[in-house]
């Protein structure tokens, strides 16, 4: 076939009109897993305090004479721990012409850049809180920093070889030799949060972690029914000696950790929680500030514990 003899094509017109969707397609992930999950709280100052307390060990001797003359048993203090609050912004800024032009897939286009830039503020602060990051203080010319995740546990780990642990969140821990996620590694990981009190209920990976868990043996029961013709190859739930555990992946913490998390033992304190305000006018645009001052509670890390050093590939 050829084209005909003087056929006007499109290749040819100047006067069509383009055809842009009005939908705006994102692909971005905006879940938060860790924020979601846990308590939120009220800071009340820029340094965030609160206490922590533990029971004496269990005694197998316990036993008094009848009539005895009672003694007076020890006291302990509570232990009072601390995190600074951080504060992190995104501010979406947009000239006066491009409030006046039609844009395909928005009305408004600075309340589309708002609303855009507050997901990746949530974004920012979920892996703020996983980072492998020491406190810092601050000053007049260094910004604060909490202590995220990693950088709190101690109690109950897993290390590669040279890697060692954090510390009250204001150590960053040592990474060490990265070795395969087993189901051995986990479990004594789970024995050792048991033993020292934690219930966790959930284990926080990376999508590769994610994959070697699914392999695990102790959630080797995968049923469908036999019409639904559904080959189950994933694991939602761990069931482990001491109580199921949700599997969640996590797209922004390290993918060489693995997190085994009570979830109601951490929390997210806000000074300020997120919110957006006018910012005064510097020319023909018009800026927004959206921001939030928090930090991170450690209620007890003893009830969590973590496999570090994992291979990610």
């Amino acid at each position: 076939m050829t084209l005909a003899t003087d056929a006007f094509t499109t290749y040819s017109a100047v006067g069509n009109r383009e055809d842009l969707s009005d939908v705006i397609y994102n692909v971005s992930p905006t879940d938060t897993p860790f924020i979601t999950g846990i308590a939120r709280t009220d800071a009340k100052a820029v340094l965030h305090e609160w206490q922590v307390d533990s029971l004496a060990a269990a005694s197998s001797s316990n036993f008094v004479l009848e009539g005895d003359e009672t003694s007076t048993d020890a006291t302990t203090a509570t232990t009072r721990l601390s995190n600074t609050c951080c504060i992190s912004e995104k501010v979406p800024r947009v000239t006066g012409t491009q409030l006046a032009v039609v844009a395909a897939g928005r009305k408004d286009e600075l309340a589309y850049q708002v609303v855009k830039t507050t997901k990746e503020l949530r974004r920012d602060m979920e892996s703020i809180l996983l980072a492998n990051n020491a406190e810092v203080t601050g000053n007049a010319t260094t910004s604060r920093e909490p202590g995220g995740v990693p950088a709190w546990i101690t109690t109950n780990t897993s290390n590669g070889t040279s890697g060692s642990d954090g510390s009250a969140g204001n150590t960053a821990r040592t990474d060490g030799t990265q070795r395969a996620f087993t189901e051995s590694l986990l479990k004594a990981v789970l024995a050792s949060t048991w033993d020292s009190g934690g219930d966790p209920d959930c284990v926080m990976v990376g999508s590769f972690n994610k994959q070697a868990m699914s392999s695990f043996t102790g959630n080797a029961t995968r049923m469908k029914g036999a019409e639904d013709k559904t080959l189950i190859a994933s694991i939602d739930i761990y069931s482990s000696d001491f109580g199921d555990v949700e599997v969640i992946p996590q797209r922004f913490m390290r993918a060489r950790d693995a997190l085994v998390l009570q979830k109601d033992l951490w929390a997210v304190a806000y000074l300020r929680p997120v919110s957006m305000g006018e910012l005064s006018k510097t020319g023909d645009s018009e800026r927004r500030l959206i921001n939030a001052e928090y930090t991170l509670e450690s209620r007890n890390e003893a009830g969590s514990g973590a496999v570090w050093d994992l291979t990610t590939s």
